[in-house]
């Protein structure tokens, strides 16, 4: 399916598309790369091209697991802090991280399926929001990092050449 025909779907159908276009995306940056350069800081921040990819997880998880679903981030097991989403353990990898990430994004997807994109979900501690909603501020986040995470791989291939 192309860019265009995405334009003749319903509206719940554009972003499903969207959200998958931008996963697959952020995770294919990394292809091709080492473990080394997915792991270098090119910028002051802690943010690398694999810790990226790790921050979307743990997003996409708080958007869909707490905020859809309900489960709060101590239930999952997870920090309250965004900005520790992007440090690294020593023993993640590649394969590691991208096998998270695309566990977050299958249960992400087994959680909306069948509700109207009008639900109201109540796990956000801001409040209320409806299911299209999150799905826009999903689609948001993972349009900016992937940007950044474009950046991130030109700099990591102009370094190695």
């Amino acid at each position: 399916m192309g860019s265009f025909d995405v334009l003749l779907d319903d509206e719940r159908t554009q972003l499903e598309a969207f959200l998958e276009e931008h996963r697959g995306a952020i995770e294919a940056t990394l292809d091709g790369l080492t473990e080394d350069q997915v792991r270098r800081r090119l910028v002051p921040s802690a943010t690398t091209l694999l810790g990226l990819l790790k921050h979307l997880t743990w997003m996409q998880r708080i958007w869909f697991e707490e905020c859809v679903g309900g489960t709060s981030r101590q239930e999952l097991g997870m920090g309250q802090n965004p900005d520790d989403s992007f440090r690294l353990a020593d023993d993640e990898t590649i394969a590691s991280v991208t096998a998270a990430h695309q566990k977050a994004c299958a249960t992400a997807r087994e959680i909306a399926a069948g509700l109207p994109l009008d639900t109201v979900v109540t796990g956000h501690p801001r409040g209320p929001r409806t299911l299209r909603w999150v799905y826009l501020q999903v689609l948001r986040e993972l349009a900016q990092h992937r940007g950044h995470a474009d950046i991130l791989r030109e700099q990591l291939l102009g370094h190695a050449s």
